[in-house]
């Protein structure tokens, strides 16, 4: 038993949560009832991931910062512009896909609960609101805002601190990253159980309705991850970007579709730019950075949900509109949760700009909520291997 145990944890991650995908359709077509219970296994696993991703946050990065040598200052800046290039890159082309691809939406009143910003200001007021939280709350609630920031204050404060102070934070960030690496292992159970609830809840048939506007969401996500995304990464760098960006959609991107989470997903991107042999003073700033800030997903979902509900109810979009339509959507990406759905309720926002009714826009987020099960799960997996992606192209160690 102990060798079976041995061999399972240092076997591949990845052949084992292909394992546990194909387990969990299985289970669904041939026992549907004993596949919804096992939707537990996956609730465990992503409660198990958002409650270290807090922790290991705030260690993680206030020992980066303690801890740093000038030489890893600078790397922040490149990752944190193409963090912005290419969520606004994702806007822009989420324009251009529902411009040659244009959605009719059939439009129901449906309730949807939840209450969405009424304007950018609200967004950004939000913003502020989570950068000043208290550490306790902000761990408390996974406000990774407030986490960063008291990971980064205390990180500077302590830079100057005695030796041996700072070898007591390296040393618990290293005890937190070994629990996370435990967690980690749990992933082809946890994933086994996504699978299986989630398919025997819902099926696949509720999708068949909403086929083109799933095809322009996917098509776009997929466009961002294999062209756009390279593109960027081989202008900063001048080298082959698709190793890293294979690499990342296939250990990154595959939990983040089934986690559909960004935070949840932190611990994973860490665990693999370890991995990758990355400089850990950056990483362990930027993916969780690249958490709330590098959002193409909820660009290209914001703006194609937008565009769709404006060619439903007749209304013309020029290109100024669609300009600024791009720069809203890209602004409230970057404040959009890293939870699932969060991008979807920041759609009345951008429906405003075209003077669509609040009752209106909460319908197309009824929509987004229906196909939520393939789009925010794309989403999610763009938006998390993109971090490793970008991360990867400036923190690579020199030999």
């Amino acid at each position: 038993m102990h060798r079976i145990i041995e061999r399972i944890m240092s076997g591949s991650l990845v052949l084992q949560i292909a394992a546990g995908i194909v387990a969990g359709v299985a289970l669904s077509l041939i026992l549907p009832d004993v596949a919804r219970s096992s939707m537990m296994l996956g609730d465990l696993f992503v409660r198990a991931l958002k409650a270290v991703a807090p922790v290991l946050v705030l260690v993680l990065v206030a020992s980066a910062i303690a801890n740093r040598r000038k030489s890893h200052t600078s790397q922040m800046r490149p990752i944190v512009g193409m963090y912005l290039i290419g969520t606004a890159s994702a806007a822009l082309l989420a324009i251009t896909m529902s411009t040659f691809y244009p959605t009719t939406l059939a439009l129901q009143v449906s309730e949807v609960t939840a209450t969405a910003p009424q304007g950018i200001a609200e967004v950004l007021g939000g913003l502020l609101e989570k950068l000043v939280d208290n550490p306790v709350n902000a761990i408390l609630t996974g406000n990774f805002i407030g986490i960063l920031v008291w990971g980064v204050l205390l990180g500077i404060f302590l830079h100057h601190a005695a030796d041996t102070t700072r070898q007591l934070l390296h040393d618990t960030a290293d005890a937190v990253t070994h629990i996370v690496r435990i967690v980690i292992r749990l992933a082809p159970i946890g994933i086994f159980g996504l699978v299986a609830g989630n398919l025997a809840d819902s099926g696949l048939s509720v999708l068949g309705g909403y086929a083109r506007i799933l095809t322009v969401l996917l098509s776009s996500m997929l466009i961002m991850a294999l062209l756009v995304n390279p593109l960027i990464v081989w202008v900063k760098t001048r080298r082959n970007p698709y190793p890293i960006v294979l690499t990342a959609l296939r250990e990154s991107g595959v939990t983040a579709f089934f986690t559909r989470s960004s935070a949840a997903n932190i611990p994973v991107n860490l665990a693999l730019c370890e991995r990758l042999d990355l400089e850990e003073d950056t990483y362990a700033v930027s993916i969780p950075l690249g958490a709330t800030i590098n959002m193409g997903g909820a660009a290209i979902t914001i703006t194609v949900l937008t565009l769709a509900a404006t060619h439903t109810l007749g209304i013309q979009v020029d290109l100024p509109t669609a300009l600024l339509l791009s720069i809203v959507a890209a602004l409230s990406a970057c404040g959009a949760s890293g939870v699932a759905g969060g991008s979807l309720l920041l759609i009345p926002l951008s429906c405003s700009l075209f003077g669509i009714p609040n009752d209106i826009a909460m319908q197309v987020v009824a929509v987004g909520f229906v196909i939520s099960i393939l789009q925010d799960s794309a989403e999610t997996a763009l938006n998390s291997s993109t971090d490793v992606v970008f991360t990867a192209a400036v923190a690579t160690k020199e030999s």
